[in-house]
């Protein structure tokens, strides 16, 4: 799953090597933290929101049972 939140993220933004992914599991949930060069936050956002949410959407669709799935954006 971690590698589709990279394969989602890095096919939106121009500065590729800015990308990473960092997961984080506990006992019920997964948490991945993107974070991408500032410039490129906007693409990764979307109009409204659209894109994150989308792209939350796709994952928490591949989440095994019973884990929750989370996405966050990280500004560095």
């Amino acid at each position: 799953m971690q590698e589709l939140v990279e394969l989602l993220v890095k096919s939106l933004v121009d500065r590729t090597e800015d990308v990473s992914v960092e997961k984080m599991e506990n006992s019920g949930s997964i948490l991945f933290e993107v974070s991408v060069h500032p410039d490129e936050l906007g693409k990764v956002i979307g109009r409204q929101g659209r894109v994150i949410k989308a792209i939350r959407t796709l994952v928490r669709s591949c989440a095994p049972a019973g884990k929750k799935v989370l996405v966050e954006l990280v500004e560095e």
